[in-house]
């Protein structure tokens, strides 16, 4: 079977990790990850690895999103979002511009508090394990980015908008944190990931379509190893130097494209990826390292990519 991603349009409902296992089953293959949470009322795109894929999710990790979002405004719950157990209710003493206006105002870098209901970890355990057993933990805050806000309609209580964030967001405390600066809270009721990084979810699948085709290569929703990254290529004459761990030099080259020192690259032998890298030089430095017929080497390897039946 081959390897790579999946594009997956969840329903509401199941967790990630029973996506996770669909798709194990489905597949026949053991070795399947997502990259990225998506909570189990939330719907929309999730990221998943298989076979050799998921040897390249963790570079999917910082990418991008966006969601489409709908909150209720005046009701607390202790999850953030509708699942929850509401905490308050409160009037709403707001017009629609002031709404408007808070809304917008998070359009930026801010302070953002992960929610006690969460997957991010504690010491080895999940902040919603802990919540579940009584044990709140407060995180500090960390930074997050929220790039654009758009599409806002205002129906008192309710407020939708659409969002692109930086990795690590969560819409939830978003919500809430909006609420908070209105002075009546607010709960995420509705919650679509729509896009991450270059992947949409109108080219995703749902799961259980998974079983109804022969060849999961033949879906549009099928993306193969080369294609789920976006790193600068350089193509290599001598796949078994890399799978033996020697780092490339300058005559191991055959083609690159422009990167900068530092950048993360792909390496490729004809149209395969075998590793991944970070450049030791820029490819304009190559440039003169070439015509000076300096063998210097130009990359660390990073991570190996070597497909079955090599």
């Amino acid at each position: 079977m081959a390897s790579g991603l999946l594009i997956i349009d969840k329903g509401k409902g199941p967790t990630s990790h029973d996506i996770v296992e669909q798709v194990r089953k489905s597949l026949g293959i053991m070795q399947v990850g997502h990259a990225g949470t998506l909570d189990p009322f939330a719907t929309g795109l999730l990221l998943v690895g298989f076979g050799k894929g998921t040897r390249l999710l963790e570079y999917l990790q910082g990418e991008t999103k966006i969601y489409q979002i709908k909150m209720k405004l005046g009701l607390i719950t202790d999850t953030f979002d509708i699942t929850g157990t509401v905490m308050e209710e409160n009037e709403i003493d707001a017009d629609e511009s002031t709404i408007l206006e808070a809304v917008k105002s998070f359009v930026g870098t801010y302070a953002q508090v992960p929610p006690a209901y969460s997957a991010r970890k504690y010491q080895g355990k999940k902040l919603y394990e802990l919540a579940r057993n009584g044990k709140i933990i407060n995180l500090p805050p960390r930074d997050v980015k929220i790039h654009e806000i758009s599409n806002v309609t205002v129906e008192i209580p309710y407020v939708e908008f659409t969002a692109k964030v930086s990795a690590g967001t969560y819409i939830r405390s978003l919500c809430m944190d909006i609420g908070y600066k209105l002075g009546c809270g607010a709960t995420a009721i509705e919650l679509r990931r729509t896009q991450v990084g270059k992947f949409k979810v109108e080219d995703g699948v749902r799961v259980d379509r998974l079983n109804e085709v022969e060849r999961i290569e033949d879906l549009q929703a099928f993306v193969p190893l080369e294609g789920m990254l976006d790193y600068p290529k350089i193509w290599v004459a001598d796949k078994d130097k890399i799978y033996n761990g020697i780092q490339p030099k300058v005559s191991d080259l055959q083609w690159y494209e422009k990167f900068e020192k530092d950048d993360m690259i792909q390496i490729f032998y004809h149209d395969k990826l075998v590793a991944i890298a970070i450049a030791e030089r820029n490819s304009e430095f190559i440039d003169t390292l070439v015509r000076q017929g300096r063998n210097e080497r130009i990359a660390t390897l990073k991570k190996v990519i070597k497909t079955e039946g090599e």
